[in-house]
C-alpha cells in the first residue's frame, strides 16, 4: 500500500517536473531534448505527456500539452482562445534582440544616459527607449549634471516583476572585465564598415529600423 502510494507521488512529481520544464521553455521541445532534460527514455516521456494531458483536462485547466512537430509545447486550451486573443489586442509586448540588448545595458548601468548607451551599443535607441518607456520598463530619473544636461534612465518596479526579480540586487554580477588600453585613432571605439542596405542605408540605419 506505501509502495503504490509512493509510486504514485513520484509519477505526480514527475508530471510536475515535465509541466514546469514545457511552461519555462514557451517553445516546443523535441522529445530528444526533453528526454535529456527529464533525464529517462524517450518512451517515458511519452507517457508523461499523455499523463500530463489527462490530469490537466481533469483538473479543468486552461492549458493542455500539444504534439508539435515530434515535440511536446504547453498550450492554451482551443475554447480559451476567444478570450486569449485580446490579450495581443490590448498591446504588443514583444521586444526585440537590439531592444533587449538596451534594456540590459539600462539594468546593470543605470543610471544612464541615452548617449552613454549609443556609445555602448553603437546605433542610436531612440526606438528603443521609446518602446521600453511605452511598457513601463524603463523611466526617467532625472537629468545628468552635465553639459546639456542628458535625461538619465533607469529600471521601474514594471521590469522587477515581468523578470522575478525582488530588487536589483538580485540581478547577475557581471564578471570583471579587465580594462583594455585605448589604441591609438580608437578612443571611440573600433568603428564597423557600413554595409549597404536594400534602400541604401548603412548598417547602422538598419539596425535602427529593426529596433
Amino acid at each position: 500500500m506505501k509502495e503504490n502510494e509512493a509510486g504514485r507521488q513520484a509519477e505526480l512529481s514527475r508530471e510536475a517536473t515535465l509541466e514546469a520544464v514545457l511552461f519555462a521553455a514557451g517553445n516546443p521541445l523535441p522529445l530528444a531534448s526533453l528526454a535529456a532534460i527529464m533525464d529517462c527514455e524517450e518512451s517515458e516521456v511519452v507517457e508523461l505527456a499523455r499523463s500530463l494531458q489527462a490530469k490537466l483536462t481533469s483538473e479543468g485547466s486552461g492549458l493542455t500539452v500539444q504534439r508539435v512537430a515530434g515535440g511536446y509545447q504547453l498550450v492554451t486550451r482551443p475554447e480559451t482562445y476567444a478570450t486569449v486573443e485580446r490579450l495581443s489586442q490590448v498591446t504588443d509586448r514583444h521586444l526585440s534582440a537590439p531592444t533587449m540588448e538596451t534594456l540590459s545595458i539600462i539594468a546593470f548601468k543605470q543610471p544612464i544616459t541615452k548617449p552613454e548607451i549609443e556609445q555602448l551599443r553603437g546605433v542610436r535607441v531612440e526606438r528603443a527607449l521609446a518602446k521600453l518607456l511605452e511598457l513601463d520598463l524603463i523611466c526617467e530619473l532625472g537629468r545628468k549634471q552635465v553639459i546639456g544636461r542628458p535625461i538619465l534612465y533607469g529600471t521601474t518596479a514594471t521590469f522587477l516583476r515581468c523578470f522575478g526579480l525582488d530588487s536589483l540586487d538580485d540581478l547577475p554580477q557581471l564578471p570583471d572585465v579587465p580594462e583594455q588600453p585605448e589604441q591609438p585613432g580608437q578612443a571611440d571605439g573600433p568603428e564597423e564598415p557600413a554595409e549597404p542596405s536594400p534602400g541604401g542605408g548603412s548598417a547602422q540605419h538598419e539596425n535602427e529600423q529593426h529596433e
